[in-house]
């Protein structure tokens, strides 16, 4: 079995680690009969920095023509997403998406993201068991991405399935015409929802991040379109997918280490290192890719020109080189320097705001519900290789 499609095995999925461990110790940088597979800190660290990577995907490139006509909604909503763009043009497209979205207008919005957190475990207070992704962690992230772009949250449910029909393409490791149909079906229904909307903060514009990205300008340049319906997109795909993944994986784990659990019950103050422990410890994002552009050299290894690298980010996570005792939970662990979040041009755009609310999530969790419990040591895991997160996390209280 190759290690790519060792990770799209459900069961290796429940406990992906000892075949981490495995990689990072017996061979770093390894070739994969297709690919590079990259699992080691110092490794992926490098390539992540390295200005001959490319962020291109080409996840559509292997289709007909006649095929890809049938799936263009799709194929223009990757071309002009920063996630998938290299400088100059990330480079523009990032700075007028940063000049709206800043972590001054995050830290502002704690207060309100506590009331909702607050509002939501209050429905479940006192109830002998409660599901924390239903209760918590699905609604949380899908209602504050809509309360800042200013769309209804009567409709966050709406954006939160055709989000996680994207999420599930994006992250699946073989291509499976299901999914794809699915996410291109969400790329032209939720497009034509959000154009209605930009048209509308257009002519009357609101205090809301819509807005601001649609008046977003620097030295006479404005996000077209289609920039703006996939920054939008991008930012409700991962404002939802990998925040609502954090604050359950951060859960479990946590009831998984009452020790750990006890520390941050007692010491309130330590919820910032706890959440970024968490974060490298399940992190919510398992793998990214890149295609090399110019000749890169590692561990011995020489990757050339037009050989794609996937960097298995959890894996590096928990490389003994980088990390001491990197399977323990350590939540006061300084220094940390996890790659939950990436590295380099694209380090995570929306790192303030998951921050914010894995922080107010988790830390209210634990401070509201001193007995809390697992019903099941077993975990409930979504099947999705790139993006690791809960179907469901039952709890008693």
């Amino acid at each position: 079995m190759s290690v790519m499609s060792a990770l799209a095995d459900p069961v290796l999925q429940r406990d992906p680690y000892p075949h981490y461990q495995r990689l990072v110790s017996e061979q770093p940088v390894l070739w994969n009969e297709t690919h590079w597979v990259i699992s080691g800190h110092a490794e992926a660290l490098a390539v992540l920095s390295d200005p001959g990577v490319s962020s291109s995907r080409a996840k559509l490139e292997y289709l007909a023509p006649e095929e890809r006509a049938n799936f263009q909604p799709l194929i223009d909503l990757n071309t002009a997403m920063m996630l998938f763009l290299d400088p100059p043009s990330h480079t523009r497209l990032r700075g007028l998406v940063a000049k709206a979205f800043s972590a001054k207008m995050i830290e502002q919005l704690r207060p309100r993201m506590t009331e909702l957190v607050d509002e939501l475990l209050d429905e479940v207070d006192g109830a002998d068991e409660w599901d924390v992704m239903t209760a918590l962690a699905n609604p949380l992230p899908a209602h504050v991405i809509a309360e800042l772009l200013g769309v209804p949250p009567t409709d966050r449910e709406q954006f939160r399935a055709w989000t996680n029909d994207y999420a599930a393409w994006l992250g699946g490791l073989v291509e499976d015409a299901n999914l794809r149909h699915r996410a291109n079906l969400a790329a032209i229904e939720m497009g034509g929802y959000l154009q209605e909307i930009f048209a509308l903060r257009r002519r009357q514009p609101a205090d809301d991040l819509i807005s601001a990205l649609v008046q977003a300008e620097e030295e006479g340049d404005r996000l077209s379109e289609q920039e703006l319906l996939s920054t939008v997109f991008l930012l409700l795909a991962a404002g939802n997918e990998t925040t609502t993944n954090l604050i359950g994986n951060g859960i479990l784990t946590l009831l998984r280490n009452p020790d750990q659990l006890a520390r941050l019950r007692s010491e309130p103050e330590m919820i910032r290192p706890a959440c970024e422990e968490l974060l490298r410890y399940e992190s919510p994002v398992q793998f990214t890719a890149r295609l090399v552009t110019a000749p890169i050299e590692l561990e011995g290894a020489r990757l050339e020109p037009g050989s794609f690298a996937t960097l298995l980010l959890a894996a590096a996570n928990r490389d003994p080189r980088q990390f001491e005792q990197p399977e323990q939970l350590d939540i006061g662990r300084r220094p940390n320097r996890h790659l939950s979040l990436a590295h380099g041009p694209h380090f995570c755009l929306g790192a303030p705001l998951a921050r914010a609310e894995g922080q107010i999530a988790i830390g209210r969790v634990v401070q509201r519900f001193p007995n809390l419990e697992l019903v099941s040591n077993e975990a409930d895991w979504r099947f999705n290789p790139g993006f690791r997160g809960l179907r469901s996390l039952p709890v008693r209280s």
